[in-house]
């Protein structure tokens, strides 16, 4: 059917009417212009923050961005600082690192059977229950254990576990073992100081890691290196002033002195008086640095610097001293004893038995308490604590080691006058073995008292090639690195060997160092002329003679703090000395706690270590004997009882 030009199409019922687009109703009301300009805006903005965003991703803040990608293929590895050596004044080897292979496991990817596990553990030294415990802790990594023998780690790879890696690490050596431990010190597992000289110059053992940047493929292969190689700094080598072989002696000395006394523990400490440098810290007991497992705090302690003790009759040389010098005495001054006992303040000061009438040097010989205290009673208070401290006393030694104590000595104007007559001969105030050590220093350097040092002391004519040879010798590292040591004054050639041993430096080429003068050199040459005597006939220390040598020192015994009392059967025992008497080289000191075989005091428990220690420290020295050497030393008269 033709449809007519013109004429709209009928629709049919129900249809839905037809709009011509151009006559339709919307066209025919107008956009409002806000809204065209609204519309726009907002797509402007929105591109604007999407560039903005885009921007702050790609240039300004794209650190984070760049880190993620780069964390994908990118590594850092480690290049770990060899921990610095600890060295002797010879350059005997104290303390180096060694590789050793640490084992780690992934555990996700671990895939052993029960009877791989009980033989991994085992190889381990642990039980199986905390293996299967460590490997449970986490998915991606544990450590099995670090540091262990070559052997070990032999044996780990050959069960062929996978999952189970090795890493190569530093462990610490310590070749003089339990000998030299209190001094040395050791690490912990990551290589950081904990006791000791390792504790102590920590920074400069260090060193500074370094680090290298890497690409790696998806199997784990360098493909390339990234960015600037970071070269590890090893640390420095520490050259102390302690001498292995007088350290080894000393600690020898000590340890049978302990075993054949039944003894609680014990003590030596060796100075040299021209230097002031440390050769020898000792003590019983002691533990193996590199084997820790069962140490006790026992064990642990330094005592000769941590543990403080009533000094008893070492004390009365410094306040005889102190009596010369401010001319209220002479070394032949009479003081009367009689009758061996002497009333203060309601308290008894006793002597072991009466003297009757004794000069200042016998009073030192015989270690009389009432003679030693007629001559405290003359003085103020304030003298006697001005000396005490001029001496160390109630003062942390300035060594720069762990630990050390200050003791103790109460200010002079709370002192009763029973309290300052009692310090005369040790009672009342306390210090520390290397306190009373240093204080000795005054009567071997003519007056001075010597500053110490742990450190080697170098001179501008030392020969530091010898050093580095054999340090290299030891590690086999062929890099210069500098070895820390003090500086004084030593003229050239003072560190020139002596015949027979390239180590040791004759006693006449040293140049003395300058302490802090205390008294005069004619007060300090009395005083030793008595301690002389202390180790003679009719003194209480013959057993401290020494073969070759003229020798001088005090006794100390005294009773044991327990509670707010003193221990009726607890004693310390000890003996400091100079060796030798006419030209002083060393001051050597001797504890010994609590003996317990019946036999306690420092004359008999103290007194013979000196004399050993003295005998094998002097010829190490190379100081010439000032005595003719007799085959064997005779005492033909016992010797004093000691008051104390």
């Amino acid at each position: 059917m033709r449809r007519l030009r013109g004429k709209p199409r009928q629709q049919g019922k129900g249809a839905m009417p037809t709009v011509r687009y151009a006559t339709s109703p919307l066209l025919a009301s107008r956009t409002p212009p806000w809204r065209v300009k609204f519309m726009i805006g907002a797509i402007g903005l929105g591109f604007a923050v999407l560039i903005g965003r885009a921007a702050w991703i790609q240039i300004i803040h794209n650190d984070f961005y760049l880190q993620q990608g780069a964390s994908r293929y990118e590594r850092r590895i480690e290049l770990q600082a060899n921990r610095g050596r600890i060295l002797d004044r010879n350059g005997e080897m104290l303390a180096s690192s060694v590789p050793a292979p640490s084992l780690w496991a992934i555990p996700k990817d671990m895939d052993a059977s029960r009877a791989d596990l009980r033989a991994l553990s085992k190889l381990l030294d642990m039980p199986l229950v905390d293996l299967q415990k460590r490997l449970a802790s986490s998915p991606n990594f544990v450590w099995l254990r670090r540091k262990v023998e070559d052997g070990v780690a032999e044996k780990v790879a050959a069960l062929k576990i996978k999952g189970v890696y090795e890493l190569r690490e530093f462990k610490r050596q310590y070749p003089e073992g339990e000998a030299a431990a209190h001094v040395v010190g050791f690490t912990n597992i990551e290589d950081e100081g904990q006791e000791g000289i390792e504790l102590a110059y920590q920074k400069q053992l260090a060193g500074r890691d370094g680090a290298r940047h890497v690409i790696k493929d998806r199997l784990g292969r360098v493909v390339e290196s990234v960015g600037d190689l970071v070269p590890a700094e090893d640390g420095q080598a520490i050259r102390l002033s302690v001498d292995a072989k007088i350290q080894f002696y000393a600690y020898q000395r000590i340890r049978d002195a302990v075993a054949l006394h039944k003894a609680k523990a014990g003590s030596v400490v060796v100075l040299d008086a021209v230097t002031g440098e440390v050769l020898a810290l000792a003590n019983v007991p002691s533990y193996t640095p590199e084997n820790r497992r069962n140490l006790t705090g026992a064990q642990l302690r330094n005592r000769a610097l941590t543990d403080t003790f009533e000094p008893g009759s070492t004390m009365k040389p410094i306040v005889v001293s102190l009596a010369l010098e401010t001319k209220r005495v002479t070394p032949d001054t009479i003081i009367s004893t009689a009758p061996g006992k002497l009333t203060i303040d309601g308290s008894t000061i006793s002597d072991s038995h009466p003297h009757g009438d004794l000069t200042v040097e016998q009073v030192i010989q015989k270690s009389s308490n009432v003679g030693t205290a007629k001559m405290a009673m003359q003085m103020q208070p304030r003298e006697m604590w001005e000396m005490f401290t001029a001496v160390g006393l109630g003062q942390k030694p300035q060594i720069g080691f762990p630990g050390v104590v200050t003791g103790r000595l109460r200010p002079y104007k709370s002192w009763r006058r029973i309290e300052q007559v009692t310090m005369s001969y040790g009672y009342g105030l306390s210090a520390s073995l290397f306190q009373l050590a240093h204080a000795y220093t005054i009567f071997a350097s003519d007056g001075e008292l010597i500053p110490i040092s742990l450190l080697k002391r170098e001179g501008p004519g030392d020969d530091r090639e010898p050093l580095r040879k054999v340090a290299k010798a030891h590690s086999g590292d062929d890099s210069d690195r500098p070895v820390l040591a003090f500086k004084t004054a030593f003229r050239p050639g003072a560190a020139s060997s002596s015949e027979g041993d390239p180590s040791a430096a004759a006693s006449d080429e040293l140049v003395p160092i300058h302490g802090t003068r205390v008294i005069s050199p004619e007060t300090a040459r009395a005083v030793r002329k008595m301690l002389n005597m202390v180790t003679g006939p009719g003194g209480t220390a013959p057993k401290a003679q020494t073969q070759g040598y003229s020798v001088g020192g005090k006794t100390g015994t005294a009773h044991k703090v327990e509670g707010k009392g003193y221990a009726g059967n607890k004693y310390r025992a000890w003996f400091v000395g100079i060796a030798p008497i006419s030209k002083p080289r060393i001051v050597v000191a001797v504890m010994v706690d609590e003996p317990g075989d019946g036999i306690y005091y420092g004359g008999d428990v103290a007194a013979p270590v000196f004399s050993q220690v003295v005998q094998q420290t002097l010829n190490r020295l190379g100081v010439l004997p000032d005595m003719e050497v007799q085959p064997k030393i005779i005492n033909t008269e016992p010797a004093e009882v000691e008051s104390f």
